[in-house]
């Protein structure tokens, strides 16, 4: 077993056909509007407006939501008015395979039934760490920095799997780095396919393909994203009262068989499941 999406698993098991699927995500996709297009569909604000707190969202801890009303683009009332609208239209993609045909309502609660149980082992509530370390709380404010920024800066759907420790960095098409020091130190990892660096370039980037690009551009939209993550835990961790600073981030590409996590060191590995089957690894190297 591992960790699934809903729709992967009903296909894995041969419930429903990767056709049906793909056709249920398309009328999510068309149904589903994220709260910035459904804004704009409300007359509320423009793509610019959008696009002025997305930029915003790069260094600050805020929701887009509430950015918007911070940057006068939205009163608290019509947020409100777009996240009611959202929630009323929202459709799951059981409710799409409903639609599509794929399903009834009574197999559709089966298989729930049957995926809960089967993903119960990876489900985690919060971010649970298995060592015991004073800096605890710096290191699960990175983790849900990271996945805060996988979301509104990727716009990537995924699943975080369990907290790990590891003795090696798993190989992958590349990796990005970058070292803290201050209070705490350790160096930030993210790992990513191929496949899945394209997609962190073209959401910099803003591009809708980024096919053409020199791989080097390519490497440098991962280690921005790592510069905009670590940035913003930097800036958390002051909030909390710990100075920590941050250094360039740097492109590293490992060998087949990973690299091994240096001696007095201590790896912890969040695995990110993306939607599409492909796997960021998020890295922190703590030293002893």
């Amino acid at each position: 077993m591992a960790v699934k999406f809903f729709g992967q698993f009903l296909v894995e098991r041969g419930v429903v056909s990767s056709e049906a699927l793909l056709n249920a995500i398309n009328l999510q996709d068309k149904n589903n509007l994220k709260l910035g297009e459904m804004a704009v569909t409300m007359g509320l604000i423009s793509q610019a407006d959008i696009q002025r707190a997305h930029n915003a969202q790069m260094s600050k801890d805020m929701k887009l939501g509430d950015l918007l009303v911070e940057l006068g683009f939205l009163t608290l009332v019509q947020l409100n008015d777009v996240i009611t609208r959202q929630k009323n239209t929202h459709l799951y993609i059981g409710e799409a395979l409903i639609q599509v045909g794929a399903l009834t309502a009574e197999e559709l609660q089966k298989h729930l039934d049957a995926f809960k149980a089967d993903q119960a082992e990876y489900v985690s509530n919060g971010i649970e760490l298995p060592i015991a370390s004073v800096n605890n709380k710096i290191w699960e404010m990175t983790a849900d920095l990271t996945y805060k920024m996988v979301t509104r800066v990727l716009d990537l759907k995924f699943r975080a799997g369990k907290c790990t420790l590891g003795s090696t960095i798993p190989p992958n098409f590349m990796l990005a780095a970058m070292d803290l020091s201050g209070d705490v130190e350790a160096r930030y990892l993210i790992s990513v396919s191929e496949g899945l660096q394209k997609s962190i370039a073209k959401a910099i980037l803003s591009e809708e393909s980024v096919d053409n690009e020199p791989i080097e551009v390519l490497e440098d939209t991962v280690m921005e994203f790592v510069n905009v993550v670590c940035g913003n835990v930097a800036a958390k961790a002051s909030q909390m009262g710990v100075i920590m600073n941050i250094n360039p981030p740097v492109s590293i590409h490992p060998s087949e068989h990973g690299l091994p996590v240096p001696d007095g060191h201590t790896g912890l590995c969040f695995p990110i499941h993306i939607e599409d089957g492909d796997t960021m690894e998020m890295m922190l190297l703590i030293k002893n």
